[in-house]
């Protein structure tokens, strides 16, 4: 099975109410065979992140190098990246530096399609969460200006609302 085959098959089984945005992503990749793929000008599907630890409640924010934004993990899909949530793992756990990462089960937690800045001009982003060890210890990437756990209280005062979003529907999940 091919990535492109793996989200058509994660997108229709996905059944979190966003049956519009479901269906937004389903017709993109319809309409774009390559839209799993940075190089398509039209948008493309991404998969992220959020990095929970459990026992302390917090999560692991970082601050992305061209956003300057407190952001999940995550980025584009790769040609080696056999699935949708093998795509995630791999994000989180490049950008988190934290080995051993454990994606939540179920499948994503939720859609977010967001604007980008040209030439693209969409992010059809797969969103899921991956479960820290308590005692893990993050280590910034190239891609990050800062790596930084935050008590789930603290997310709605440094992210935005599709972070928060993801954190409570993670929540609801756990």
């Amino acid at each position: 099975m091919s990535l492109y085959d793996d989200a058509v098959r994660v997108l229709k089984e996905y059944g979190d109410g966003a049956d519009e945005l479901r269906r937004t992503y389903l017709d993109h990749l319809a309409n774009h065979p390559d839209g799993m793929w940075k190089a398509c000008d039209a948008g493309h599907l991404t998969a992220s992140a959020l990095v929970v630890d459990l026992v302390h409640e917090r999560v692991l924010l970082t601050l992305h190098r061209k956003l300057g934004r407190w952001l999940q993990m995550g980025g584009h899909c790769e040609p080696g990246d056999a699935t949708l949530a093998a795509a995630a793992l791999r994000e989180a756990t490049e950008e988190s530096g934290i080995a051993g990462l454990t994606l939540l089960p179920g499948g994503p937690v939720t859609l977010d399609r967001h604007p980008i800045p040209a030439p693209c001009h969409w992010h059809l982003d797969v969103q899921y969460a991956a479960l820290a060890a308590p005692e893990a210890a993050p280590a910034i990437s190239d891609e990050s200006l800062d790596l930084r756990w935050f008590g789930y209280e603290e997310v709605a005062g440094v992210a935005d609302a599709s972070v928060v979003r993801l954190l409570e529907r993670t929540r609801a999940r756990l």
